[in-house]
């Protein structure tokens, strides 16, 4: 196991091509400052330029939070920054924006609030346990609530369901059975599951051919922004890019099927 040290913030390791990227402020309810923010952004750089990994988890330390979005306390640090050169702080914590296009699994558990959508909408697929909640602290204090409801539509998620979780404030909780209705998540698991079923599942896309994951990953996102006959012609494009060098017979790499 390969570990990143040195950060204050978060947690790094790269273990049989799957790297566990960890949210560690719980006393803070893992919110984000900008020490976070830097080094979430340095580990989605390692996870993109090392071909060692072929999968991401991102996960978080504590009982009660997977993230509670910016730490209002440590102040909006950008504001230093012209008008014009301003960006919000949360873009650059997805894998996405880094242009990771390995596939990155979210296990969330606890409180999920406003800014975490930055990490979950930008994974290619969450988990949660049991306990898990999604609300968003915005409207309880004035504040404008744009990038996190937008990047919950861009995952197809109902717009009246994300209209109603971004005005109602932090009073507007949504469990995990809703989540998974929603498609916020693909699977719910008991508390005690989480961490071992995000590794099982991780563990299983490593093992199959990189070149064809994360050129599925690729063709899957770019294809959320276009057309659909260009996005047709592009994932045409991908599978001429990706698939020399694949093995002819799928069953050289089949396991036991499981419906869930």
């Amino acid at each position: 196991m390969t570990d990143m040290t040195g950060f204050e913030t978060i947690e790094f390791h790269i273990r049989d091509h799957v790297a566990t990227l960890t949210l560690n402020r719980p006393e803070k309810l893992n919110s984000f400052n900008e020490c976070m923010a830097d080094e979430v952004a340095a580990a989605w750089r390692r996870t993109r330029e090392d071909e060692d990994i072929r999968v991401a988890i991102i996960q978080a330390n504590g009982d009660r939070a997977f993230c509670t979005g910016i730490d209002v306390g440590d102040g909006p640090w950008w504001y230093h920054e012209p008008i014009f050169n301003q960006e919000d702080p949360g873009i650059m914590l997805g894998p996405k924006a880094h242009l990771v296009w390995k596939p990155v699994i979210a296990a969330l558990h606890g409180m999920v609030a406003g800014g975490a959508m930055y990490f979950v909408n930008e994974a290619d697929f969450s988990i949660c346990s049991e306990s898990t909640v999604f609300f968003d602290p915005h409207a309880n204090g004035g504040v404008v609530s744009a990038l996190e409801p937008m990047g919950m539509l861009a995952r197809g998620v109902p717009y009246g369901d994300v209209a109603r979780w971004a005005l109602l404030g932090s009073e507007e909780r949504i469990c995990a059975a809703t989540a998974l209705r929603l498609g916020l998540v693909t699977e719910v698991v008991p508390d005690e599951q989480l961490r071992s079923r995000a590794a099982e599942l991780a563990a299983e896309i490593a093992a199959r051919r990189p070149q064809a994951i994360q050129g599925t990953v690729r063709a899957l996102w770019e294809a959320r922004d276009l057309p659909p006959s260009i996005a047709q012609r592009h994932g045409l494009s991908y599978t001429h890019i990706g698939n020399p060098g694949a093995e002819s017979d799928s069953r050289t790499n089949k396991r036991a099927p499981r419906t869930r």
